[in-house]
């Protein structure tokens, strides 16, 4: 299993960035996938996640700016961000997992999640 992030970069607040995770080794409609960040001193946190049949959930402080969509035939994993804010930067992560998930505010935390890539790092300036 194999996840390659891309898209992060540097944006003023307000702006919009896209990430994309291409995934390999497994078929991403069939793992649960995730996106999840960490600002430096503090914990991993969930964003956002995507089902196996396509449902999704979102940590409150993203909701209505954040989505989370998944190309199944290329296997790549999405994540659009608009109206970012300074509180958004972090590196970010895409995840994987073949447990079966569910739409709910507990799959959010990272320790469901066993595949990881590598991070891109996304910077918001004031």
């Amino acid at each position: 299993v194999q996840l390659v992030e891309s898209g992060g970069g540097s944006v003023q607040a307000g702006g919009s960035l896209a990430l994309s995770c291409a995934a390999s080794g497994f078929t991403g409609s069939s793992y649960c996938m995730g996106w999840f960040r960490q600002a430096p001193g503090k914990e991993r946190e969930g964003v956002a996640i995507i089902t196996r049949g396509g449902g999704t959930i979102y940590v409150d402080s993203v909701k209505g700016r954040f989505t989370i969509s998944q190309d199944r035939a290329k296997n790549i994993l999405h994540l659009q961000m608009n109206t970012l804010k300074p509180e958004d930067t972090a590196m970010y992560f895409c995840a994987a997992t073949a447990r079966y998930c569910w739409a709910i505010p507990s799959m959010l935390r990272p320790s469901n999640f066993g595949f990881w890539g590598q991070g891109t790092q996304v910077t918001v300036a004031s």
